[in-house]
């Protein structure tokens, strides 16, 4: 509805403010919780009273996280697992996410494509034991290359469906004219499609990337020496049979995210840009 007065259009566009306010501030208050925790000495932490405001603030959980453990160890596993997945993920959906947008005739790519969606459809849980006792019987537990398969094994089907709808964008003449060229498919590919496809290759990517970093129920399961740990199992380890290290908790906890939200802060223009693209086909 089209608002004309200039009142009614500045109190409605003061009430939509006001409501995103509010549901920032909903979000965000989970992590302004944890920096606030991280950032209060231990007496505050445990007070029967618990407040936002700070007495006495302290960075001393930070300074028992990254020297007095193994976190730094953890972080330098997490940065490999998940760009070793991102990189995978990507080189496979690339080429997956293609053959699905140019040769959508052929009944072996629809069958595919079917079984991709199908896929998003069941829940890791599931998967968790057959994929165990494979990794197994492969003689890859507590390494990372069993992190990296599990990991692709969910990242390949949507990153090959976020890469269709963008190639799918990109005009079939170009590759033509290419092609007149003397390109072959591969060639064609690479000089071609993905220089056009980059915003949609970082968006893949990013999300690859984010996935990998935080999960953890496989690296729970699949890893059990602090050699191959990553950070989210890692971070558990604050929580003993009995007490809890909250302050080391909510510091490592941090941490973790600060990487992240400094990548996504950084690529969100093209973030943006490639999730836009890949929504329209034209």
């Amino acid at each position: 509805m089209i608002v004309s007065n200039p009142r009614m259009r500045a109190a409605s566009q003061a009430l939509t403010y006001l409501v995103l306010i509010g549901f920032a501030v909903f979000c965000l208050l989970p992590v302004i919780w944890m920096l606030d925790t991280a950032l209060k000495p231990t007496d505050e932490i445990r007070s029967i009273d618990p407040h936002l405001l700070i007495a006495h603030p302290t960075l001393a959980h930070f300074k028992e996280v990254l020297f007095n453990t193994h976190f730094g160890l953890y972080f330098r596993n997490s940065v490999f697992v998940a760009v070793g997945t991102t990189v995978i993920a990507l080189v496979v959906a690339t080429f997956s996410g293609y053959a699905l947008s140019r040769f959508p005739g052929f009944a072996l790519v629809r069958g595919v494509g079917n079984m991709l969606i199908v896929s998003q459809m069941v829940p890791g849980v599931l998967l968790l034991v057959p994929l165990y006792i494979l990794i197994r019987r492969l003689g890859l537990l507590d390494t990372f290359p069993a992190l990296m398969l599990a990991y692709t094994t969910f990242m390949v089907p949507l990153c090959a469906l976020m890469l269709r709808g963008f190639f799918d964008g990109i005009p079939r003449e170009l590759e033509e004219a290419a092609e007149l060229d003397g390109c072959s498919r591969l060639s064609m590919l690479v000089r071609v499609i993905l220089p056009l496809s980059l915003p949609g290759l970082l968006a893949t990517g990013l999300f690859a990337f984010v996935n990998a970093w935080n999960e953890f129920m496989f690296a729970y399961v699949l890893t059990n020496s602090d050699q191959h740990r990553t950070l989210t199992p890692g971070i558990m380890l604050f929580k003993g049979l009995y007490t809890t290290d909250w302050g080391g908790l909510m510091a490592a906890s941090v941490l973790a995210v600060l990487p992240v939200a400094v990548v996504f802060t950084w690529l969100q223009r093209f973030l943006v840009q490639g999730l836009t693209a890949g929504a329209v086909k034209g």
